[in-house]
């Protein structure tokens, strides 16, 4: 499946959320789609188990991490790092 055909089956759900109008928060919830199927393969294999593990954290984490920096209160907010914490 490609990118095209997934978004058109993506439930509205999802596409009626704010988030849907980022393209890269489309592309990471496709990579995460797409991904699932390499780490049920991966899985399989006690070998290859954590790996799996990882693969999938990766992959939630994009989107998630798109989400978390989109809720910000305002678009300054939005375009601005955040700050690193000084440590003495």
């Amino acid at each position: 499946m490609n990118y095209d055909e997934w978004e058109k089956i993506v439930p509205p759900a999802i596409t009626n959320d704010s988030l849907w109008k980022m393209k890269a928060y489309r592309l990471a919830l496709f990579v995460g789609d797409i991904g699932w199927h390499d780490v049920t393969k991966l899985s399989t294999d006690r070998r290859t188990l954590s790996v799996s593990d990882q693969l999938n954290r990766a992959l939630g984490s994009i989107s998630a991490n798109l989400a978390e920096g989109y809720s910000r209160c305002s678009g300054k907010d939005r375009a601005r790092p955040a700050r690193r914490v000084r440590r003495i």
